[in-house]
């Protein structure tokens, strides 16, 4: 039988997405890219550890902010390519835009509408 990581396809820049979710409410909280090294880490530490495509390097979800990501059980869809991780959401709000999830704007008759309010203020946190 093949191990987990031999069945996680990673695409060729060697990511694989992996989608968030709120594991008591079932809430989508964000999306974010893990390589092979971030989802070794994130199953070691039971706390979500990213590969950023625009900075080129790994980061701790809360190291900043204080807002971890627990680990409560990691999926992986029939073909391999992509991962639910299903989380708690320590602190509030996934998102770096101070908002519980990224998917904060609501598509309502042709316009974005804001959902909900802001857990914090990203500037005060964000130095």
């Amino acid at each position: 039988m093949k191990s987990f990581f031999e069945q996680v396809k990673f695409d060729k820049n060697g990511l694989v997405p992996a989608v968030l979710q709120e594991y008591k409410t079932g809430e989508i909280l964000m999306l974010a890219y893990m390589d092979k090294e971030a989802l070794k880490r994130t199953l070691r530490d039971k706390q979500c550890w990213y590969w950023s495509r625009s900075r080129h390097k790994y980061w701790l979800k809360g190291e900043t902010s204080g807002n971890i990501q627990k680990v409560k059980q990691v999926c992986l869809d029939c073909d391999g390519d992509a991962l639910v991780i299903k989380i708690e959401q320590v602190g509030g709000a996934a998102c770096h835009t101070g908002f519980k999830s990224c998917f904060y704007r609501v598509l309502d008759k042709g316009t974005l509408k804001v959902k909900g309010k802001r857990v914090f203020d990203p500037e005060k946190v964000y130095k």
